[in-house]
């Protein structure tokens, strides 16, 4: 015979896990200081601008047609 199980508990059991993982994403969020923030924004910043910089443009690696 299957367990009986309450549903409003399990129901506020399902919803205290959801918040703990919103509470644990705010930490992630909030929790850091303005210095270490802005240094990780920087080291972004910087890895795409890097990336960017050395993408091959299309218009470099095609021949050029030449003209008679």
């Amino acid at each position: 015979m299957p367990e009986i199980i309450n549903l409003r508990r399990a129901a506020k059991a399902i919803a205290r896990a959801e918040k703990g993982k919103a509470a644990d994403a705010n930490r992630i969020l909030h929790g850091t200081p303005k210095a270490q923030r802005k240094s990780a924004k920087a080291q972004q910043a910087k890895a795409v601008k890097d990336h960017a910089g050395n993408r091959l443009d299309k218009q470099e690696h095609r021949r050029k047609p030449e003209q008679p």
